[in-house]
């Protein structure tokens, strides 16, 4: 709607009880996701949070792997 011109931010978020900041972001965020503004896109977002939780994950498997090695080392 703001995009097409037929109402503000100001109007969009009053209509959907929204913030201006967050209806502002969406609109940012559909023109990065359509190639009219640099930036990362949706999936790109959600693909770096994935990768991220992932990594977090294999940190926390090695840790527990070198605490394991270290304890059966340590009971020999």
């Amino acid at each position: 709607m703001c995009r097409r011109g037929d109402r503000s931010v100001g109007q969009v978020a009053k209509d959907f009880d929204l913030t201006e900041t967050a209806v502002r972001d969406w609109i940012r965020q559909a023109e990065v996701d359509t190639g009219r503004r640099d930036g990362l896109t949706s999936s790109e977002r959600e693909e770096l949070a994935a990768l991220r939780r992932e990594n977090r994950r294999l940190r926390e498997d090695v840790g527990i792997l070198k605490r394991a090695t270290a304890f059966s080392t340590e009971t020999r």
